[in-house]
């Protein structure tokens, strides 16, 4: 299971929201280079990059912090937030994302979605299925969708998604844990016509490094830890057996 630590930009600064709620913003490290220079030197290669200020903007907004982390270490990063256009695409893979994360756009533009999916691929696109109450959630979470987040997984599987990344919103910053049912219904309910099932990555609510042997378990093909290690409820160190 791949580690993937979490930098959220707002106005350039690295914070953590509670529940995707903008007001509970927590500044906690002015310098995201700095934070995603501390992750690699810990022998982290992964980096989930969200840009706050693209989400609410509804187009890429922070797109030299993608650019200096990825000319400045070697993370392989997934980039998301506000990628709405051909255009914002184009600027996040020249700025040096190896992937990025659609959710929004895949409720409401589905076509633009699909069309990014046949033009980079599988590899390089990721669904974003956040889920509140079993719905999926889009705009920043600001809205709720009437899209169910199992069917909507399976629709975009027979579209060629591998990889989906699911935030059950309730969690995300709570540190009560993470959604282990809601999980292991995702990866038992979710196989391509091949019979494989998705490549999910855990989001939200992690608290505890004895959590991360249970996602092994379910079949979580990476995880997303964010707040639990800047609180210091995990440490890096702790992180090291599993990179």
């Amino acid at each position: 299971m791949r580690i993937i630590p979490a930098i959220d930009i707002i106005e350039g600064k690295c914070v953590r929201l509670t529940k995707g709620d903008y007001d509970t913003k927590k500044v906690y490290n002015e310098n995201p280079l700095e934070v995603a220079k501390m992750f690699e030197a810990s022998g982290i290669e992964y980096l989930h990059l969200v840009d706050l200020d693209g989400a609410k903007a509804s187009h890429i907004v922070n797109y030299k912090i993608l650019e200096q982390i990825a000319t400045k270490t070697k993370l392989k990063i997934d980039f998301g937030g506000g990628l709405k256009a051909d255009e914002d695409l184009h600027i996040a893979f020249n700025s040096g994302a190896r992937q990025i994360t659609g959710g929004s756009i895949a409720v409401k533009d589905p076509k633009t979605f699909e069309g990014w999916i046949n033009k980079y691929g599988s590899e390089k696109i990721i669904l974003g299925a956040d889920s509140n109450a079993g719905k999926i959630a889009i705009s920043g979470w600001q809205e709720d969708s009437s899209e169910d987040v199992i069917p909507f997984i399976k629709t975009y599987q027979k579209k060629g998604i591998k990889y989906v990344i699911c935030t059950d919103i309730s969690k995300d910053g709570m540190l009560e844990g993470p959604s282990f049912d809601l999980y292991k219904d995702i990866i038992s309910n979710c196989s391509n016509s091949s019979g494989q099932s998705v490549k999910l990555i855990a989001s939200g609510g992690i608290s505890h490094v004895d959590e991360l042997p249970r996602l092994i378990d379910l079949g979580c093909e990476g995880v997303i830890i964010g707040k639990a290690i800047y609180e210091k409820r995990i440490s890096l160190y702790e992180l090291e057996k599993y990179v």
